[in-house]
């Protein structure tokens, strides 16, 4: 039986009034190819999504969320039944404190943003994984082997698809882009000027086999 499959795609958006919100330059695309060709294999699939301008891929259920803390409570909700969880988003690393009830007007004594740190969803997963695999993506601008390879093993990843920013955006909404991918078997490999879709293709080849090594 074909293991369920749970894709995350996409930013968080963590508000700061009703207008203003703290986010980044993630447009879901590469999410939301791993979900389109998972279920294109006839895997159940269930694709959370932060805000994003794409639509539904057919064949998948789709979870649209807006902040951090509502992508937790969505995955954590969805993960019991899936054996592999692919976390493709880029979930904002910190929110504000306060959220204000309305727009602040320019002029008002607002002078700093307290912000605090959100949960680490990923983190969280890897520490109650059981025998499922878990994915994570490192986005780095500098070490990228050694940043990479850190956050596989402090959170417990079975694989860790890695790049680097370059230019303004970086990866971010790139029709092509390159990436490394370590596995928790000592495993690395380079694919270099694919595209999401292509490397939707590698990554589910690669996470569906990556336990082969538990048995040995």
């Amino acid at each position: 039986m074909k293991p369920a499959i749970l894709v995350t795609a996409g930013p968080t958006r963590e508000r700061i009034d009703p207008v203003r919100f703290i986010s980044n330059y993630s447009t879901g695309s590469f999410g939301y190819a791993i979900a389109r060709e998972s279920a294109r294999r006839g895997h159940r699939t269930v694709l959370v999504s932060g805000p994003a301008c794409l639509d539904a891929p057919r064949g998948v259920k789709l979870i649209r969320v807006e902040s951090a803390l509502d992508m937790k409570r969505a995955v954590e909700r969805e993960f019991k039944g899936c054996g592999l969880v692919i976390m493709a988003a880029a979930v904002s690393d910190w929110r504000a404190r306060t959220a204000a009830g309305k727009k602040i007007k320019r002029g008002a004594r607002v002078k700093t943003l307290e912000l605090v740190e959100n949960p680490d969803i990923l983190a969280g997963l890897g520490k109650r994984k059981g025998k499922r695999i878990v994915v994570g993506f490192a986005l780095e601008t500098g070490n990228l082997a050694k940043n990479a390879l850190k956050k596989m093993r402090n959170k417990n990843l079975d694989m860790v698809v890695a790049n680097t920013i370059k230019g303004k955006r970086g990866a971010f909404g790139s029709g092509r882009t390159s990436v490394v991918i370590f596995d928790r078997f000592n495993g690395k490999a380079f694919y270099n000027n694919k595209t999401k879709n292509e490397l939707a293709k590698i990554i589910l080849d690669k996470a569906l086999t990556v336990n082969i090594g538990y048995g040995t």
